[in-house]
């Protein structure tokens, strides 16, 4: 048993192969702190969707060899400088998650504190994806996957976030695209990744709009 003094995510960055990245830019933020092959491109969607729309980012990215689940609430900022940083600097984050359900694999779930950012975030997401049905209703969400536990980085800025659990298949990475070639992402993907940046270029706006009614 880990005594009190264990400090597992710190454990995880320093294992050999582990990519640790942070981008600062506005902020707005996307997070993807189980990436490379633990929830695979969950670290490449919020990648893309920040360097789209100029947003600031946080990623951890695994080694092919490693598979370590390190539960959200357990992913601290006094274990990593840069984690820190990132949450300092950003207002609001969508963090990026994958999950496999039986029942759910065409359900992208949108948990997490802040409410209004996720809904919207849902209505962009329905535009660009309606194949698949976009949970918001926090009594829907398994509650496991809600995000809603107050050490969850999603949680801590300033104005809290939105987590977003994604689906194999809007990640490009079920049997379904086994014949695509690219270039790029699945066309799923990529409507994922636009409409991710298209919320968060518009929340701002959004912001304002409503708060000048």
């Amino acid at each position: 048993m880990a005594d009190a003094t264990h400090r597992p995510f710190a454990e995880l960055l320093a294992t050999p192969g582990v990519a640790e990245e942070v981008v600062l830019r506005s902020t707005f933020g996307f997070m993807a702190y189980h990436g490379g092959s633990l929830e695979e491109m969950t670290d490449v969607i919020a990648a893309a969707a920040a360097e789209r729309c100029g947003a600031s980012l946080y990623t951890v990215r695994q080694p092919p060899d490693l598979n370590w689940h390190i539960p959200s609430h357990k992913v601290a900022p006094d274990e990593s400088p840069a984690l820190a940083r990132f949450l300092e600097h950003v207002d609001v984050v969508v963090t990026v998650h994958g999950f496999g359900r039986r029942g759910l694999f065409t359900s992208l779930l949108l948990g997490g504190r802040h409410r209004e950012l996720a809904e919207h975030v849902g209505a962009a997401l329905r535009c660009a994806l309606p194949a698949y049905e976009i949970v918001t209703e926090l009594e829907r969400i398994p509650s496991d996957l809600r995000g809603m536990h107050a050490t969850n980085p999603v949680n801590l800025p300033r104005r809290q976030g939105v987590q977003i659990e994604l689906p194999p298949r809007v990640r490009g990475s079920t049997p379904m695209w086994a014949d695509w070639e690219g270039p790029g992402l699945t066309p799923h993907t990529e409507a994922l990744v636009d409409a991710l940046a298209s919320a968060a270029a518009g929340w701002d706006t959004a912001t304002v709009a409503a708060s000048t009614t």
